[in-house]
């Protein structure tokens, strides 16, 4: 019973790893190292709960650890990150198409809303959840998921109007 577990498991983070990480990068607003730990994080979690969710929904249950885990550690004062004034070799103009540019802006939009904003905005919009989903794996009511899902997009719609460099 433990291999076939073992099995299933394994299937299930190689079939599921890059669309996870892509979530949890979302979620902690484009830092790829945090995601990281955060998507190890959820899948121990996960292991253990592994024969009570397999058979109902796994995906589920790690996106509610995903969304949980970054709201706590959005609370943490200090990540050991040390801002510089440059970044090191800037990107050659033209290399990159117009569609992941545009991502990209959006992305680093995404990282100045607020952790619940921003959890609700990418779990209804890019996980395509319903309002009901949302409020269940932010532990709160389908009001209050709502209105954090209507206030991260009004921001998101701003800042994106405020950019001072449109993509073309």
């Amino acid at each position: 019973m433990g291999q076939l577990r073992a099995d299933e498991f394994d299937r299930f983070v190689a079939a599921r790893w890059s669309a996870l990480l892509h979530l949890a990068r979302l979620l902690t607003g484009g830092d790829r190292h945090r995601a990281e730990d955060l998507l190890q994080e959820a899948l121990v979690k996960l292991w253990f709960a592994w024969p009570k969710v397999a058979e109902q929904a796994p995906e589920a249950y790690v996106r509610r650890v995903l969304a949980r885990a970054a709201a706590r550690s959005a609370r943490r004062r200090w990540w050991g990150e040390h801002p510089v004034d440059q970044l090191p070799d800037p990107p050659e103009v033209g290399d990159e198409i117009a569609t992941v540019d545009e991502r990209t802006r959006l992305e680093a939009m995404l990282a100045l809303l607020p952790a619940r904003q921003r959890a609700a905005v990418v779990l209804r919009y890019y996980q395509d959840l319903p309002e009901q989903h949302v409020a269940e794996v932010l532990g709160c009511p389908v009001g209050t998921a709502r209105s954090l899902t209507a206030r991260g997009v009004a921001r998101l719609r701003r800042l994106l109007a405020e950019a001072v460099e449109p993509v073309e």
